[in-house]
């Protein structure tokens, strides 16, 4: 077997030579998803980033960018709709099981892992004649039945959990007693020189290596950049002197770099959260710290970027990058929470929080609201929420031949149109699927995605949103907002600074009704009025303690 050692260096010389297709499998193009964690909108150079990102740029160079796409706005449910095409409801994540409230236990479409509902589009693809695979962050369920194998994946190496440290099996959550990988179903032991970008795109360039004689779907979710942030040591000190004037400059900055490359409006203000302080206001000590922490976050990503890049080549060295189509996306808005504020002890126990170690192996290291406010642009709040600070993040289409290089497209998409999308590639019909195919809007045969008319609708964790054309209406819990539905215009405002609902009252009871109706239909389990996300993961670790069955 190659080694991981060999894989990284990467080169023709360690790679099987390509076998000859014909027929069918000839034309049916190969299928490349790559997921990164919590990344923020304006996070990567394609979309307006000061931090190294060339390898995923060069997909944008050489595809299209898309810069309203949707996801939902936290970790698991997004992944059940990607790889599903159906609503989060249906197929067992209706909210996050860390944070599942406590009237939403044992409900059905709460079971916090894919239930029997869910088909992906790996088993339909495998079943098309498919090899399928995947190397990376699966949360989505660790019972027989949700593992990747049984949703079609014939090799997988899948970390379970949220997320975990990056150099060693290690938890980062408290309710999580072990942090756990399996390959093809079974535990493994993870190398000494572990590193989980590296070695995730290690072993997928392993799987693709096995079998050249089929077309391939190849799913790659990163942990990076979900906290604990870790990078190498080189990364973090080159970055430090990029963030030394703060996050309201680096937010401008962004902002200033998205409106010159056209994939925002100008002119807009920028609403600024309530919890966040202003960068003058921090003493020496804590503008240190939180450079620090910006700059690990720029490493890690740059060196999430450089995993993705030994994925492209080696495809490119075997001849078949040019008939792949390759995805591009994060599974959610840029990350706010502090959880070493909000345990401390726990973190203070099991974790180096030293400001000068922060990234290392041994520490912990997550950036606040402030940078999570810059990693998302213009756009408001982050992580949790359905403002688009939390749902709307960067997606990158790449197919030659297909797709014009250089392209960009601000129609309104959805997670659900990834599956439809990837079925129609492989010439395989959708059936089942909540989704569009992008398929007319990336060859640019079509400008929308979604008729002007056409209403999608979300809920999660007590917030929620409707969509109509460039309308949206959103309601978000605290600390987000108060509860009430506003109204904005997403192709003028993206930011969504001017609530429209007063002057609209019609819309608003329209969209109101559609999400009610969409509510029903789903099975959505409002949580009860003092729902409080993060003290709710605070209840659910005394919660899991006590019910050490409980599949999470």
């Amino acid at each position: 077997m190659t080694t991981r050692r060999q894989v990284l260096m990467g080169g023709a010389g360690a790679l099987l030579a390509g076998c000859a297709t014909n027929g069918a499998d000839a034309q049916r193009p190969n299928i490349l998803l790559i997921l990164a964690d919590d990344l923020g909108f304006s996070d990567l150079g394609a979309f307006g980033s000061e931090i190294a990102t060339p390898h995923i740029d060069r997909l944008a160079a050489e595809g299209m960018r898309l810069t309203n796409f949707h996801a939902t706005a936290t970790c698991s449910p997004t992944r059940s709709m990607l790889l599903t095409g159906q609503d989060n409801h249906e197929i067992g994540y209706g909210n996050m099981l860390e944070i599942m409230a406590d009237n939403q236990f044992g409900q059905p479409g709460y079971e916090g892992y894919l239930n029997d509902r869910a088909i992906t589009f790996a088993t339909r693809l495998q079943s098309a004649g498919y090899d399928t695979m995947m190397a990376g962050k699966w949360h989505l369920g660790s019972r027989p039945q949700s593992l990747p194998h049984a949703h079609g994946f014939r090799r997988s190496v899948s970390m379970m959990h949220s997320g975990a440290d990056n150099y060693e099996a290690k938890p980062y959550l408290e309710q999580n007693r072990e942090a756990i990988w399996l390959e093809d179903g079974a535990r493994i032991a993870l190398p000494d020189d572990f590193y989980s970008s590296d070695y995730y795109a290690a072993r997928l360039i392993e799987f693709l290596q096995e079998r050249q004689h089929q077309p391939f779907f190849a799913y790659l979710p990163f942990q990076a950049v979900h906290y604990p942030h870790q990078a190498p040591a080189e990364l973090i000190e080159r970055y430090l002197p990029n963030y030394t004037q703060g996050y309201e400059a680096l937010r401008e900055a962004r902002y200033e770099r998205l409106v010159q490359l056209g994939l925002m409006p100008g002119g807009r203000a920028m609403l600024r959260a309530p919890i966040i302080p202003r960068w003058d206001s921090l003493s020496a000590e804590e503008q240190r710290r939180r450079t620090r922490q910006m700059a690990v976050y720029a490493a890690m990503l740059e060196a999430m970027d450089a995993a993705v890049g030994r994925v492209i080549e080696n495809l490119r060295a075997d001849g078949r990058l040019d008939n792949t189509l390759v995805l591009f996306m994060s599974d959610n808005g840029a990350d706010a929470v502090e959880l070493d504020l909000l345990s401390p002890a726990y973190y203070q126990r099991h974790f180096n929080l030293e400001t000068d170690q922060l990234g290392l192996p041994g520490s912990y290291s997550n950036y606040g609201a402030g940078w999570a406010s810059a990693s998302m642009g213009p756009l408001r709040a982050f992580k949790g929420a359905a403002y688009e600070g939390g749902m709307r993040v960067p997606l990158i289409a790449r197919w030659p031949g297909r797709i014009a290089p250089g392209s960009t497209s601000h129609a309104f998409s959805f997670l659900t149109d990834i599956s439809p999308t990837v079925l129609a590639a492989a010439g395989i019909a959708a059936t089942g699927q909540r989704g569009a195919d992008m398929t007319p809007t990336l060859t640019g045969a079509a400008a929308r995605i979604h008729a002007p008319d056409a209403v999608i609708c979300y809920e999660l964790a007590g917030s929620a949103a409707v969509f109509r054309g460039d309308l949206k209406l959103t309601r978000n819990i605290p600390p987000f907002d108060d509860r009430r539905w506003r109204l904005y215009d997403l192709a003028a405002d993206p930011g969504e600074t001017d609530d429209i609902a007063a002057a609209n009252p019609d819309i608003v009871a329209e969209l109101t009704a559609a999400f009610d109706a969409y509510a029903a239909e789903v099975g959505v389990v409002h949580p009860p009025p003092d729902y409080a996300p993060l003290a709710q993961l605070q209840r659910n670790v005394a919660r899991f303690g006590a019910e050490r069955g409980h599949d999470h």
